[in-house]
């Protein structure tokens, strides 16, 4: 299996590639199968209809907890629909003709992949990765607010009560460079949540060739089923950190917002 994605033809100046392709077509395959389960939800639900009420109530009363009430709705299609479109990416490359089947490059007269699972490709992932982060940025300052970001970011976590005030200032400048490494981990959190899912999921594809290439029947049966589990878990811990993310900012501001609440009355 190539490392880089194979461009199958260009849209103006765009390459296409065919893990694009395959990217499009599970997206679309997604909407429609789910617009056909909940066409007309109904008060006793059919078997595709619970389904999907099932995905949807288990997701959110996971991120709940961790993103904090006040934002859980709103942040809920954002989580929703990563966990699903990742999830159901990493399974494709089990479905069948995905990365077996091949095509003659024409100019190059070389053999190449025609589809290829969509998160077996860097581009992918780190696209997924950069809306994830833009939505975790625009959450915050819409619900927490640019002030009280700054304020968890580079304040003082000290309680000036219980702390003296010879210790309690100087905590100022601890608390700001503390601030400083803070902001280049969250730069880099779109590298490390692309190259974990990228490297997961084409380390398996990999696998799966190699262990096909050795025998077609019978060996590569087992390694369908870890490539079941792992598609599963990562496309959980992609959607798990994002909902950390936005709860280590605006879960405080549920606390601080029910601190305000108790003390008005």
């Amino acid at each position: 299996m190539e490392t880089a994605a194979t461009p199958l033809f260009k849209l103006g100046p765009l390459p296409v590639t065919n893990s694009m392709v395959t990217s499009w077509v599970v997206a679309l395959a997604l909407i429609i199968v789910i617009r056909f389960a909940v066409r007309r939800p109904k008060l006793i639900p059919t078997r595709a209809q619970a389904v999907v009420e099932s995905l949807v109530q288990g997701i959110l009363d996971l991120t709940t907890p961790i993103v904090g009430s006040k934002v859980a709705k709103p942040t809920f299609p954002l989580l929703v629909g990563l966990f699903t479109f990742i999830l159901i990416q990493n399974w494709s490359g089990l479905f069948p003709g995905v990365g077996t089947i091949y095509m003659v490059d024409h100019k190059t007269g070389d053999w190449m992949e025609l589809v290829r699972p969509g998160n077996a490709d860097l581009n992918a992932t780190l696209a997924l990765a950069l809306v994830a982060i833009a939505g975790w940025f625009y959450f915050i300052m819409r619900y927490a607010g640019p002030v009280f970001v700054l304020k968890d970011i580079f304040g003082n976590k000290a309680d000036k009560k219980e702390v003296p005030a010879v210790l309690y200032y100087p905590l100022f400048a601890i608390f700001f460079l503390v601030g400083i490494i803070e902001v280049i981990s969250i730069l880099f959190r779109p590298i490390s949540l692309s190259l974990r899912l990228f490297g997961n999921i084409f380390g398996g594809e990999s696998l799966m060739h190699a262990m096909s290439g050795m025998q077609k029947w019978g060996l590569p049966a087992p390694f369908y089923l870890l490539e079941l589990l792992i598609g599963f878990v990562q496309a959980f811990v992609f959607t798990l950190l994002v909902s950390v993310y936005i709860g280590l900012i605006c879960n405080h501001g549920d606390e601080h917002d029910e601190a305000h609440e108790e003390a008005a009355h």
